[in-house]
């Protein structure tokens, strides 16, 4: 099996969303499955700081432009083992970053990703690499499909891009790459195309992450529950039709984790070491002894220790916490949070640390090394977020032997069994109840558990020994690819 992945995001060359380490996780993965997966990136101002001491010159494209051509470099480098083309144009990519800078998203970002695409498609032939799928990422992406079926399939039946077939993966929904209409006959795309029911265009506006959704052969999403939420009136960010329509061709595969990056037994940033093996978990209890000593908490292993992660903003679910951190703190809880975000909601819990000196710790920023310790020392972590992306916290908290609690319809449904639905087979905590008071009830619940050190430890083994490896979703994959190669999608829509 040959994939073509193309993202705008590649860790660690260029990272802006966990979109980048999503992207270079999945193909090392199917490489170690035997799979030829390639990485396609264009070669944007972080990348160009890099040290990439075997980047070569492989070939040059030229493509479409309004009403010239543009003129891509190509250069090769290996990352890992994975084999990575840079494109490279010294004004649309070379001094830019990949979406925009201080003052907000680039108003061309419908010129360089429409051109970068079709890069990417031409380069085939001049890499003699004929790919059985080609694995797009998000809005950036999503002309992708529709650029191979007009301009390859139906056109160039010999060219090495009109084989191949699309997939299309959603990441982030809310960002779409939504552009005014009068770009359509710049970015060379009939108006018939713009117009049909299945075509280009909501809201009046051309939609990048639409074309890709209507046109590729398969559409994946992060999560089987995902898959099915996103049908589901205001969940879908107005894409809510497209994926019913299009249900049989949407998939929901689990998201892994770099599990030698984030392995707690051979982890040289934490304490001590610890694996699920360990029934006594003190190799855990160690580390949360160390961290409330880092951190001036008051020290108490039979002290509920629970930790949030991310950003400070009503999205985050850190503008619920706030509103019962107090509460929290007063049941005998102890809180860690890392982040950075609305300076409102900073003040805010700055204000509450001051009061509760010692239960209470706010690190702004994000630090690696501390939150290694952050996630091995404490005992819950808080996923409070109306919406996850992705599982990748979640999935890195259980192997430290966090229990997670979770919003029950946040996107992790299908990580999280509620122990108190399940006792025997829960691994964490939901609240149904997208509020301060519902997420009080479901911290409530996991302090009266952590009570009873033998159930605790229980849960904390079942949590550890999930597995959410990238070789377990590479399967997946696979099996998503083959269901590609075997769909043909034709359209009437001739250019």
């Amino acid at each position: 099996m040959k994939i073509a992945f193309v993202t705008p995001e590649l860790d660690p060359l260029v990272r802006r969303t966990p979109l980048a380490e999503i992207a270079a996780a999945l193909p090392k993965a199917l490489r170690t499955a035997g799979a030829d997966a390639r990485v396609f990136i264009p070669f944007t101002q972080p990348i160009h700081s890099v040290s990439l001491p075997d980047l070569h010159p492989v070939g040059v494209v030229d493509v479409k432009d309004i009403d010239t051509k543009t003129r891509f470099e190509i250069h090769k480098a290996v990352v890992g083992d994975v084999p990575v083309y840079l494109f490279d144009h010294p004004r649309f990519f070379g001094s830019r970053q990949p979406y925009g800078g201080d003052d907000g998203p680039y108003p061309d970002n419908w010129r360089r990703y429409v051109l970068f695409a079709r890069a990417v498609l031409e380069s085939l032939g001049v890499l003699d690499f004929e790919p059985d799928v080609i694995h797009g990422f998000d809005w950036t992406c999503g002309l992708l499909p529709l650029l191979q079926e007009l301009e390859y399939a139906q056109k160039r039946p010999d060219h090495p891009a009109s084989k191949a077939g699309t997939f299309l993966q959603i990441h982030n929904l809310a960002i779409q790459g939504a552009f005014e209409r009068e770009i359509l006959p710049q970015l060379g795309i009939p108006y018939r195309v713009f117009q049909s029911t299945a075509g280009i265009e909501l809201n009046g506006k051309v939609n990048f992450l639409k074309a890709g959704a209507e046109f590729a052969t398969i559409l994946g999403t992060h999560s089987p529950g995902h898959a099915e939420r996103i049908q589901k009136l205001d969940r879908g960010y107005g894409l809510e039709e497209v994926f019913r329509r299009r249900s049989k061709e949407l998939v929901g595969i689990t998201s892994g984790i770099d599990y030698s990056a984030w392995d707690p037994a051979n982890d040289p940033l934490i304490a001590k070491g610890f694996s699920h093996k360990d029934k006594a978990l003190l190799g855990k209890q160690k580390c949360k002894a160390v961290l409330q000593q880092t951190l001036k908490l008051e020290s108490g292993a039979r002290t509920p220790l629970a930790a949030m992660i991310g950003r400070f903003d009503a999205d985050s679910g850190a503008e619920i916490l706030a509103e019962v951190l107090t509460t929290v703190l007063e049941l005998g809880v102890e809180v860690v949070m890392m982040g950075t975000g609305r300076p409102d909601i900073h003040e805010r819990l700055k204000t509450i640390q001051t009061t509760f000196f010692g239960r209470c710790r706010i690190i702004e920023g994000y630090q690696l090394s501390l939150a290694h310790q952050v996630i091995a020392g404490s005992d819950m972590l808080l996923l409070p977020a109306h919406y996850h992306p992705g599982n990748a916290l979640c999935a890195i908290g259980m192997r430290y032997g966090l229990t997670p609690i979770v919003y029950a319809s946040g996107g992790l449904e299908d990580y999280v069994t509620d122990l108190e639905r399940n006792a025997r087979t829960g691994t964490g905590f939901t609240f149904a109840n997208y509020s301060g008071e519902g997420l009080l009830g479901a911290i409530d619940a996991a302090r009266k558990q952590y009570k009873n050190p033998t159930l605790w430890k229980s849960i904390v083994t079942r949590c550890m020994r999930q597995d959410f490896s990238w070789n377990a979703t590479a399967e997946e994959y696979l099996k998503a690819y083959r269901r590609v190669t075997r769909r043909t999608k034709p359209r009437s829509q001739s250019a």
